[in-house]
Order: C-alpha cells, then structure tokens, then sequence
C-alpha cells in the first residue's frame, strides 16, 4: 500500500467547502478567462503541496505513535489540507467550460474528483471519524477470557495470523478468526456515521454517492468501470475456480468432511489468511507431490539472521540494477523498519512521500520471511514510482491510476525467480524445470486467490454508499458477495451487530481496494511488456528483468509521467496496449491451469468410486 496526496491521512482526498468557497459559488461571476484559470492553478499547486506537506508529517506520527493526542494531531492537519483542497474543488468549477491546454483541463478535472462539505463542523466529525477508526483498527487485540470472567492474555492481530498461517487445529483456527472479527463492531456505528458523511461530500461535488466518485477515478464514467471490472473478473474466473476446486480437495483431506463440504462455500478460517485473501500459508498443504522444490526462502532468510535494513537492501539493489538511482539517505533515517516494543504502531506495510523532493519512507514491521522479502521489493515499488514523478506538477504527482502504483511493486516481485535468487546469493543452485509447477501453485496461492476477494471488496462498498446495503445488513451482504465470487462462508452464524468487513484494514481506513484487482492484472500486463523489452522469449514465469537496463528504461519512461495522462495512454507506453487485459495472467499461469484440471478430474474420479 502507499499514501499518495490523494490519500495521506485522509486517505482518500476527503474535502471541505468553506463559507469563502460557498460565497465564491452563489455569488455571480464574470466570464473567467485562461490566464485566470492558470493562475488558479498555479497558487492552488503551491498551496496544498505545503499543507500536503504538513499533512503528511502529522499522519506519520499519528501511524507511527497511535494516542489519543496523535490522533488529534493527524486530524488537525487533515482538516487544514481538507479546507484547502474543498475551496480548490469548488474553485476549479467556475472553469469548467473554458477552452485550456489539456494539461491544464486535466488539472481541474482531478481537482473535482473528491468530497466537500459545506459544513465547518461536517468535515472536522469527517476527519475525526476516519482518524479514530484508523486508531481504533491499530490498537484493536483479542483478549482470552479466563474461567472467572476477567481478562488473560491478549493477542494483536499479528499474533493471530501467526496461528492462522501455521495452526492445522480447527478449533483454535476458528477461536483465532472470531476473537479478531469481534473487534470491529466496536466502531460499527463510527462507520455508518461516517458513510453518509462521506455521500453529503460527494453529492456536494455532482456525484451520486461516494461509490460512484471513486469508480469515476479511472478516466471512464463510473458505470463503465463497474462493467470493466466484471469484465475482467470474468476473463480470468475460471482459473481461480480450478484453483478453488484443487484446495477444497486438499482441506478436505486435512480437516475432514464434516469440516470442509464436498460441494457449496467453504469455511473461511481454513485458508491460513485472516480474511482468506490470500492462500500462501496451505502451500505445505497444497504442494505437489513431484514438481516441486524443496526450498524455502524463510529458512535462508533465518539462517543468515537476515535483519529488516539488509531485507530492505536486497530489494533496493533490484531497482538500481534497472538503472535506478540508490535511495536517499534520509530514508534509512526515517523509515520505520521494525516494531517498536514500547508503543502501538500500524504494522500494516505502507510507503510515504513527505515532500515533492526526496523525503520517502516506509513503515513496515519487516520479518525474514518470504513473504516479507517479496513485500518489501513491493513497497519499494511505491517507493521509486514517488521519485520518478516528483518532478510533475502537484496534481500530477500519482500512479496512473491507483492500480498502477500497487502494481509497479508487484511486477518487480515476479522476477524474484530462481535464477534471480541465485544471482543476489540467496539460492545456490537453482531448481529443475519441473518444479515449475510448484512455484507457480505458490505464487497463485497470492495472485489468483487474491482476484475475488479484491473484487468483492469494493462492489460490498459500492452498494453501502448507494444506500442498497443498510448497516442492519452489513454482514449479509459481505457473506453473500463472499460465497458468490469466492466460494467461502463464515465459520459461524452471523452475529448480531457484526461488522466482519470492518476487520479489514482497508474498510476501517477507508481505502479503495479496486486498485488491487486491477494491479493483480497490470502486473502480469507489464510484466510480459518488461520481459518482451529484455528479449526474453521462455516461459513468463521464468523471466527475470533483474540487472536488465533496457527493461529498467522502460519502466521509468512509464513512471515518470505520473498522472499527467489518462491511465491507458501510460499503459501503452510501457506495453503498446491502451487496455487490461487478464490475458497475460493466463499466460503466466497457463502450466498450473493444465496441472490443477488434471488433479481436479482425478480427485473427482476417485469420488465416484
């Protein structure tokens, strides 16, 4: 994840409509002219840059030491970049109309592409609200009650998804995933509350509801961007149901029939994930009988006692290899590398630009682990996205579109081939062709398995801020989207007053997930583009780009640009495609589709006998 200005602290451009932007509209204007709409957006760049600036700092702190006074602090300054971006917003409206150049035209259009309240006191509950969620989400812990009613030890969400990723005890699986999805009806309310804010702010702006502006975000109408959403979901659909069949069998083996169903949704504990949005953790489950490796870059990883800043520096010395420059000192200084024992932070992996120069960080509690090792060449993704476009204009400084930037990390993370681990030392001799299969269940187990849940996600957001999901019946619609696109079901009942999809860091922060389905395909897209560039011509899940400048050319080209031009223009530059397509995931992923039919039949077969 990162935090862009459209997203920092807010985290997602919330803004506000002061009285002087309210007089501003109602009061009759002359005709603008150009030069007053440049110099509208000159002053206005410079304005929320500095208060972005600030609001910046303030939202490090308040991630970096959660308290009750932090949270004030992040507030405060959200609400100063709020009350400037709002008069922007509002601003922006009277050129509407005018003849511009089109980098100007598309500034004023991105300006209109968020919330604004007319009332002071709307926008500072708005960023109060969203402040304690966030608060409330990093401090949340499950507390194992004693026999005598009072509290015993208390586990962090941290804690928890060790149990999930490594428990094969079903009971103690299912204890795990209910005690963390009681924490979230706590700030139910704070949520309902929040979602008709967040539609009174966007209805100010034009927009249906708070749905309809994010889908408007991607340089379509938003009708057309549910569509391509759905489009896409069902280019690829078929793959993850063989996926889904293939693990159903393996659970089935492990737990039981009573367990796990022959037919129909599966419970969702089982998956090693606390929201089962990804499956990595069956992988010893899953694993083939042949064509597989027994390697594991965990146990390397560990053995070499391999600290989070040396983590960091393998994944930094990909992108130099591209041809990228070295990170700035400052952010070895400043970045947040390791949990602190002496204070609550949110953990969840996230990458910060704090200033239009160098000023980037992350904020991550890094492990030797695979999965860490992946995610931080992931967020460093992020990291060199910033850096490339720092020098646009303001506005213009974002991915493409927010799909983008979560992709650029992930493309690099699939060159963490073999041959890539061998090079950087990490592996010292490289598997036999055939265990291509197990690699490929491996990665699938994070990048398909992934698609419906990242899906779901939003289209669960999108009927509640158009008012079709009422609070009564948050969780029953969540399970029902959840059995349809992901074959799952809650482990138990629904509960009364139950928020299970406020368990999700993502929900109680506010932050759209579309992003992540579109980047699960871009990465696949760009990464056949990239490997095309080097001249590689094999396997697409045996390419490596790693030290390949060519393909490292390419990919900065595309960076740079920021969001100076709708996404597929920056699609085309790094893939001469102008639409996503799921096609290249195919591709990728062909070898495992053949392999998991061919063990679905055989398991089906053995059924009937």
């Amino acid at each position: 994840m990162h935090l862009t200005p459209k997203i920092i602290s807010t985290l997602l451009a919330a803004t506000a409509m002061t009285a002087v932007g309210a007089t501003a509209l109602a009061a009759p204007a002359k005709k603008p002219t150009v030069a007053e709409a440049e110099r509208f957006l000159t002053d206005t760049e410079e304005r929320l840059n500095k208060l972005n600036n600030e609001q910046a700092r303030g939202a490090w702190v308040g991630s970096n030491f959660i308290t009750d006074d932090t949270e004030a602090i992040t507030s405060y300054f959200a609400e100063r970049y709020l009350t400037a971006s709002g008069e922007a917003a509002i601003g922006a409206r009277r050129f509407n109309g005018l003849k511009l150049p089109a980098e100007s035209a598309r500034k004023l259009m991105l300006l209109q592409q968020t919330l604004v309240f007319a009332d002071p006191k709307e926008r500072e509950q708005y960023a109060q609200l969203q402040a304690a969620m966030n608060g409330a989400y990093g401090k949340a812990k499950y507390c194992v009650k004693k026999d005598d009613g009072t509290a015993d030890a208390c586990m962090a969400l941290g804690e928890m998804e060790k149990v999930l990723a490594n428990s094969r005890e079903e009971p103690k699986l299912k204890e795990m995933w209910l005690g963390w999805h009681a924490q979230s009806p706590a700030y139910k309310n704070k949520y309902t509350e929040y979602v008709a804010l967040s539609n009174k702010g966007a209805k100010q702006m034009g927009f249906v509801d708070t749905g309809a502006m994010w889908r408007a975000q991607y340089d379509m109408p938003p009708e057309a961007f549910a569509a391509e959403m759905e489009r896409l979901w069902q280019q690829v659909k078929p793959l993850y149901d063989s996926l889904h069949t293939y693990t159903r069998y393996k659970l089935r083996e492990t737990y039981g029939p009573d367990v796990v169903p022959l037919t129909g949704p599966i419970p969702s504990h089982l998956f090693g994930n606390m929201w089962a949005q990804t499956w990595d953790n069956l992988y010893p489950i899953l694993k083939p009988a042949k064509g597989a490796s027994n390697y594991d870059l965990t146990k390397v990883l560990e053995a070499r006692k391999t600290d989070a800043k040396q983590m960091t520096q393998y994944a930094e010395r990909f992108y130099t290899s591209l041809g990228m420059q070295k990170l700035p000192a400052t952010f070895w200084e400043r970045s947040l590398l390791t949990k602190p024992r002496d204070r609550d932070v949110v953990c969840h992996a996230s990458a910060w630009p704090l200033n239009e120069k160098d000023d980037v960080r992350i904020k991550m509690c890094i492990t030797p682990t695979a999965e860490d090792f992946t995610v931080i060449h992931h967020e460093l993704g992020h990291i060199y996205y910033f850096l490339a476009y720092n020098k646009q204009p303001f506005l213009f400084r974002n991915g493409a579109n927010d799909g983008f930037h979560e992709a650029i990390g992930d493309t690099v993370a699939l060159s963490i081939t073999p041959d890539y681990l061998k090079k950087v030392g990490l592996m010292e001799q490289t598997p036999e062709a055939d265990a291509d299969i197990g690699d490929l269940l491996k990665r699938a187990l994070s990048k398909v398995a992934i698609l419906p849940f990242a899906y779901s996600v939003d289209k669960w957001r999108w009927d509640v801020y158009a008012g079709k999901t009422k609070p009564e019946d948050y969780d029953k619609a969540w399970w029902q989207l959840r059995e349809q696109y992901m074959g799952m079901k809650r482990p138990a009942a629904i509960a009364s007053g139950g928020f299970d999809a406020g368990a999700k860091y993502h929900v109680a922060a506010d932050v759209p997930y579309a992003r992540y389905f579109l980047a699960d395909m871009l990465q696949f897209q760009f990464h056949r583009a990239l490997c095309r560039e080097a001249g590689y011509t094999g396997p697409l899940n045996r390419c490596s780009v790693y030290d390949n400048a060519k393909a490292g050319a390419k990919l900065q080209q595309m960076l740079a640009m920021g969001s100076s031009k709708p996404w597929p223009e920056a699609l085309k530059a790094i893939s001469g495609e102008d639409k996503i397509d799921g096609n290249a995931l195919l591709e990728y992923f062909a070898p495992l589709k053949t392999w998991l039919d061919q063990q679905n039949a055989a398991f089906a077969a053995a059924q009937k006998k």
